[in-house]
Order: C-alpha cells, then sequence, then structure tokens
C-alpha cells in the first residue's frame, strides 16, 4: 500500500550503499531511487529495492520521460514504469522538465526548453497524459541549463507555473538547479520562489556542485555549498519543512556523510519551524 512521502530529509539509494542500507536499517525518512535503474525484470538492484521497500517510503524519480519533447510519450516505457509502480507502490513518482532525445534516441541528458506559451501547452498535454497511464499525479523538477533560447518569452517560474497549473501536478524543487540557473543566467533565486504556487511544491532536492566562477556546473559530486543552504532556507520559509532528499551521484562518499548532510537539511527544518513558532507567539 503507498504510504505518504514522511517530513523530514531523506537519501538517493546508491549501489554503493546497499549493503549498509540492508544491514544497518538506518533512521531515514525514506529513499529516493533512480527508476531507470530499475525497469528490468531481475538483478540484484531490484531485490534490494523489494527488500528496502518493506521498512522504508520510497520515490520513484526519472530522467528519461522526455515530457519537453514534442514527440509522444514512449508506450512501452509508461508500460514499464506503471508496473514499477505497481510493485514497488511508491509515495511520489517525478520526472523532469526538460526533453532528453528525438527519434527514438536517448540523449541521457536533461535537455532544457525554449520557455514559450506553446511548448508549455505541449509539455502540460504529456504531463496530463502520463498522469493519466500511470493513474496518479507526479511531480516535476526544475532543471539547471547552461543556454537560453531567444524564443524564450516567460521567465522560468512563470513557465513551470503556468505547466504544473495547467496539467494539475506538483512541483519537485531542485533548489541546487535553482541556484545554478541563477548564477548562469542572472536569475534572481528567491524571487523564483516566491513565484511559485506554495500548495503544488511537494518535495525538494538538495546536491553538490562545482563552482568555475562564470560557470556553475551541477555535478552532484559535493557536499551541499553553503550559498544552497541559505536559498534552503529561503525555500522552506517560503513552503514549509517540505520532504527534502539528497542526492549524491558521483564521487559517492561513505553513507554517514550523506547522512550527515540529511541531518543538516532537517537541522534547518527545525530551525525555521521554531522560528515561526516564536513569532506567531510574540505575535500574539
Amino acid at each position: 500500500m503507498k504510504r505518504a512521502l514522511p517530513p523530514g530529509c531523506g537519501i538517493g539509494l546508491r549501489k554503493e550503499h546497499f549493503d549498509t542500507v540492508l544491514g544497518e536499517r538506518p533512521e531515514v525518512p525514506f529513499f529516493e531511487v533512480i527508476t531507470e535503474n530499475f525497469l528490468v525484470d531481475g538483478g540484484r538492484p531490484l531485490e534490494v529495492l523489494d527488500r528496502i521497500r518493506r521498512d522504508y517510503p520510497i520515490a520513484l524519480h526519472g530522467v528519461s520521460m522526455s515530457l519537453g519533447s514534442a514527440e509522444p510519450l514512449d508506450p512501452g516505457y509508461l508500460r514499464r514504469l506503471k508496473a514499477l509502480v505497481g510493485r514497488v507502490e511508491p509515495s511520489v513518482v517525478s520526472d523532469h522538465l526538460c526533453w532528453t532525445g528525438v527519434g527514438g534516441h536517448n540523449s541521457h541528458d536533461l535537455l532544457p526548453l525554449p520557455r514559450t506559451e506553446e511548448a508549455a501547452r505541449a509539455t502540460a498535454r504529456k504531463i496530463r497524459r502520463a498522469q493519466e497511464a500511470l493513474g496518479r499525479r507526479i511531480l516535476i523538477e526544475n532543471i539547471s541549463s547552461y543556454v537560453e533560447f531567444e524564443a524564450s518569452a516567460m521567465s522560468e517560474a512563470e513557465f513551470l507555473k503556468a505547466i504544473v497549473e495547467e496539467a494539475d501536478c506538483g512541483i519537485l524543487l531542485d533548489v541546487n538547479n535553482l541556484y545554478v540557473n541563477a548564477r548562469n543566467h542572472g536569475v534572481d533565486a528567491v524571487q523564483f520562489l516566491d513565484r511559485l504556487p506554495a500548495g503544488r511544491v511537494g518535495q525538494m532536492h538538495l546536491a553538490g556542485h562545482e563552482d568555475h566562477g562564470e560557470l556553475v556546473i551541477d555535478t552532484h559530486d559535493h557536499p551541499v555549498a553553503d550559498a544552497v543552504w541559505a536559498l534552503y532556507r529561503s525555500a522552506v520559509e517560503r513552503f514549509g519543512a517540505v520532504p527534502t532528499l539528497i542526492e549524491w551521484d558521483a564521487k559517492i562518499p561513505p553513507f554517514e556523510v550523506v547522512l550527515e548532510e540529511a541531518g543538516r537539511a532537517e537541522a534547518l527544518q527545525r530551525t525555521v519551524q521554531s522560528e515561526r513558532e516564536d513569532h506567531a507567539q510574540t505575535a500574539a
């Protein structure tokens, strides 16, 4: 039976930590997995996921739905995804606001869209079809990007808002991606947060990046940067203690290091909540 995603900060489950999680059953509110790693008929990863889902809520996070592509959704992919959803009963299913391939070829990259009304409507239609096929709402994530389209006529926040409201889906707010784009494109990150519909934000992501001065690259191979923690605080103040996840996908450290990052996120959530309560008491 599907469980709601609990509050607190979960961890992205990676194969380097399978044995630790199975052996120690750490106190983690939930785990998130990359969907495509489990769209198979068997193997150890799927067996591990079957075991872990008995004890923890699971979030499925996809990278290949290609919701922003002009091409139709891949029916074979949707069938496999629906079967996995039925098997795992995840708390959340998510993917990215991007396109990933064309002509049946998957680029294995998350490519940005021109932010136009036409692209927003087309993407919203595909999200609705995906949700109908899966029988549930999904969350879509804002991506990091390194180029802008001259055709873009909307801000990133306006584009995301238009899509989720038309599609009636949720938002997976990646705070690191927002920071990366703010640096790369001169976006006001706090203004971005203010423009999002608060009730649509169902999950947040935190991750590390590489800072090359004029260019910031989303790499998921470092601890969360101090500037991203500051932006996360603004996000928690705006949206509340939304279930959050630490993503660490390369140069993966021992599990305890990732767990410490998750603990820092939960401590920040508690601090913001305490400040709210103190403010409410003072105002009363």
